[in-house]
């Protein structure tokens, strides 16, 4: 029952995770491109009441014109109807950290630990979880008070150090694990962005506006700075939450640095659709993200085992790896703790059944997706062993 519970648990966290997420990156994403569309106002009455920018679109069947006031509206009172965005940001990392610790801190035997990388114990691999996340955004912060003014020198050394925390990560963590975390650090800086700067600053130039003041600049320029960090975070951040379905990535010897290759090409797709929101697109920048991506396609592409033609590996010998690592939970009634069912409804207790789903097989094991945390300690022999069967299978 327990089992039952954590797993609608974390079916509901995540869609509520799934639906906040595309209310704040969407919002964001909506806000970027407003921001960068602004034209000089067209009437000179609405630049005498402080619009600094404006911008008339078309959507749902209406024409909206927007308005941007820098330092609020001059001669007339700010309206008290104000819309805040920030629910979207705190929803999507508390529902965030809510299946971090449904699936990762309580299945830490399975999904957090790799006893072949580390043989960490759960509380100590929760605890390096939790500062994984936490300094990881006291290091940012400090970095942003380090080098103010300093954009692009900051915006190389933030990147170094999301390369190294990556590649610390998988010296410590499972694959996916790392995969993730590096994601759960990006995304708590983001909303620690929105709650410790952006939204503190918003309202304290709201305040000094009522009171009829000029509002201080710095909050202004440190809203900007943070919210341009969000926006190149986003797709990076977006890849990670679904790279789980894709092992071939993170599973690779080297899947730290194919991490930094496809983030790398997620800033700049992002850079070029900032860029042509102000009517300055740069193709190059959308031509090099693709060639990034397409770069680990081709870097990616598994190997296809040699099994020497005088070698014939039997069903017999697959079917007693299969047993030996895959059926505890892959059975009818599995017997690994934490499994109420076989995963994906797939059971191999039979030659029939593994001849049925070799190709799956082969794949999820080729790419060490399976077994999950490798708890059944398959070795690389039988990794390959396997995919030379199935090589023969499809001769």
């Amino acid at each position: 029952m327990e089992t039952y519970l954590l797993d609608w648990a974390n079916l509901l966290v995540r869609w509520l995770h799934l639906i906040t997420g595309v209310a704040w990156i969407g919002a964001s994403f909506y806000f970027v491109m407003l921001d960068s569309s602004l034209r000089k106002p067209v009437k000179s009455a609405d630049s005498d009441r402080g619009v600094s920018g404006e911008l008339w679109a078309v959507h749902g069947g209406g024409v909206y014109q927007s308005q941007k006031f820098l330092a609020g509206p001059q001669g007339e009172p700010l309206s008290d109807h104000l819309h805040w965005s920030r629910w979207e940001a705190y929803t999507t990392w508390l529902s965030g950290m809510g299946l971090l610790a449904i699936i990762y801190w309580f299945g830490a035997n399975t999904y957090l630990i790799d006893r072949q990388v580390m043989p960490l114990t759960p509380v100590v691999a929760i605890m390096i979880s939790i500062g994984t996340i936490v300094g990881g955004w006291l290091v940012y912060n400090t970095l942003c008070s380090m080098l103010k003014g300093k954009d692009t020198l900051l915006a190389v050394v933030i990147f170094i150090f999301v390369m190294l925390s990556d590649w610390a990560l998988f010296q410590l963590f499972s694959a996916r694990a790392a995969y993730l975390h590096v994601g759960a650090m990006m995304g708590s800086i983001m909303v620690a962005n929105v709650f410790f700067h952006i939204i503190p600053g918003q309202k304290s130039m709201v305040a000094e506006i009522r009171a009829g003041q000029t509002p201080d600049p710095k909050y202004g320029v440190i809203g900007k700075q943070r919210s341009v960090h969000n926006t190149y975070f986003t797709l990076p951040v977006l890849f990670i939450m679904i790279s789980n379905h894709y092992p071939m990535t993170y599973s690779h010897e080297q899947g730290w640095l194919v991490l930094g290759f496809i983030m790398m090409a997620g800033v700049l797709i992002r850079q070029y659709f900032v860029l042509r929101h102000r009517g300055n697109a740069n193709k190059a920048l959308l031509v090099a993200g693709v060639v990034l991506l397409l770069t680990m396609v081709a870097y990616l592409k598994p190997s296809v085992p040699d099994v020497g033609q005088s070698t014939t590996i039997s069903d017999s010998q697959i079917q007693q790896v299969v047993i030996d690592r895959c059926v505890a939970c892959h059975a009818v009634k599995p017997t690994q703790a934490g499994f109420v069912s076989p995963p994906l409804g797939l059971v191999l207790e039979t030659s029939e059944q593994i001849k049925l789903n070799a190709a799956k097989i082969a794949t999820t094991v080729q790419t060490r997706y399976m077994p999950l945390g490798n708890l059944t300690q398959m070795t690389d022999d039988e990794r390959a062993l396997i995919a030379g069967w199935h090589e023969q299978q499809t001769q």
